[in-house]
């Protein structure tokens, strides 16, 4: 079709394009396992920041989520945690209202790989709820504010629960000697307006509030440096084109369609659509395939990965999806549970930080040491997913 003939379109007709076609369950032509790089970087450096634990009945009992089946009356603690599973999480917004805290967590993941900020050569901010939402302001922010030389390129991220796979592919392709990864999720301050309870315009209205209740406040850094380190590898998929061996995933987990120039800031609809609705079933059936494609991907990679890591880090998307997915893991491959970490039930869904966090309070205790290989797999909206393997410097 001509660029003319396209223009005279209506308006209506025009945006039936805005998104891409749907897939189908046909097998796929396309390669049905993400191509494997190379990890030559060492974690030498992190740091996390969580805030500690707010039971989900204080929780509750603030956010006052409306019951549909009685209006008069709100969910209570107990029907939240049935209903998600988590029993506390992480929601401090008059700590992470200003930028300090993930500078200081930064800050201090720059102190603990002993390099100074004129050393890092590359910078990768991953966040979903940044400060400020255009022209990769956080990242100018956080750069200037560490002292990052001026010949570093800001790189912001839009990513979400698989950032740090993202991250990390990302960096294996930089020629940087040292590299910072900043994540931090900012959900409170994102989710906790009146309409995340009533909604009748988001498609996914009715479910807002869970986004509220489970997606939690957190921040995390890490350092990778180059340090001759050579036993790790790496992978990333969109699974677009291809989702194993079946046609490429059609839905982006999550819904966020206002403040764009699809739907621009302060017309009709706009705020409405400008929250974070989860689409259920389609995180279910995205999370325990595509978690079980990066498991297949690290065997055929790494055939002895399950015992040579000390660590294995899952994204911690809720109680029941990350439960039932290492269940079986541990069922089916007759791994020891210690071998993996859970905090999702304690902190809710962190984001990117989730398994940094995991990490860190392992190295903090002891169960993870210089020298130790640990292995991180996740997937997230986009949709996307990768793991990788690295060693602690």
């Amino acid at each position: 079709m001509l660029l003319s003939s396209w223009l005279k379109k209506p308006p209506e007709q025009a945006h039936r394009f805005s998104s891409p076609p749907k897939n189908n369950k046909l097998m796929s032509s396309f390669p049905s396992q993400p191509p494997v790089r190379p990890v030559q970087l060492a974690i030498a450096g992190l740091s996390s920041y969580v805030a500690e634990p707010t039971p989900i009945a204080e929780w509750a009992a603030s956010f006052q989520v409306p019951d549909r089946k009685d209006p008069s009356k709100f969910l209570d603690g107990p029907m939240v945690e049935k209903v998600l599973g988590v029993r506390s999480k992480s929601w401090a917004p008059e700590v992470f209202q200003n930028q300090e805290v993930v500078t200081q967590v930064a800050r201090e993941a720059l102190a603990n790989a002993q390099i100074s900020a004129r050393q890092v050569d590359a910078v990768l901010v991953v966040t979903c709820s940044p400060y400020q939402v255009l022209l990769d302001q956080d990242a100018f922010y956080f750069l200037k504010s560490l002292q990052i030389p001026d010949s570093v390129v800001p790189i912001q991220l839009g990513a979400g629960c698989a950032g740090m796979a993202r991250a990390m592919q990302l960096a294996t392709q930089l020629s940087a000697e040292n590299i910072l990864i900043v994540a931090y999720s900012l959900s409170s301050l994102y989710t906790q307006t009146s309409l995340y309870k009533q909604n009748p315009v988001h498609p996914l209205g009715r479910s807002l509030w869970m986004s509220s209740a489970l997606f939690s406040d957190g921040a995390s850094a890490v350092l990778l440096r180059k340090t001759g380190y050579r036993g790790g590898l790496a992978f990333y998929s969109r699974d677009s084109l291809a989702f194993g061996t079946e046609g490429g995933f059609d839905d982006p987990l999550i819904h966020y369609m206002g403040g764009g120039a699809l739907n621009p800031p302060g017309q009709a609809k706009s705020e409405e659509l400008s929250c974070f609705g989860m689409a259920g079933d389609r995180v279910k059936e995205y999370y325990m395939k595509g978690m079980m494609l990066n498991h297949q991907t690290l065997l055929q990679n790494r055939p002895d990965y399950l015992t040579a890591v000390q660590k294995i880090y899952t994204h911690q998307a809720s109680p029941v999806l990350t439960n039932g997915f290492l269940n079986h893991l541990i069922e089916s491959c007759a791994i020891p549970r210690s071998k993996f970490g859970v905090n999702v039930e304690t902190y809710g869904n962190l984001v990117s930080t989730s398994t940094v966090k995991l990490l860190h309070d392992d190295m903090a205790s002891g169960l993870v040491q210089t020298g130790d290989e640990i292995c991180i797999s996740v997937v997230g909206a986009g949709p996307e997913r990768g793991a990788f393997i690295t060693r602690l410097a």
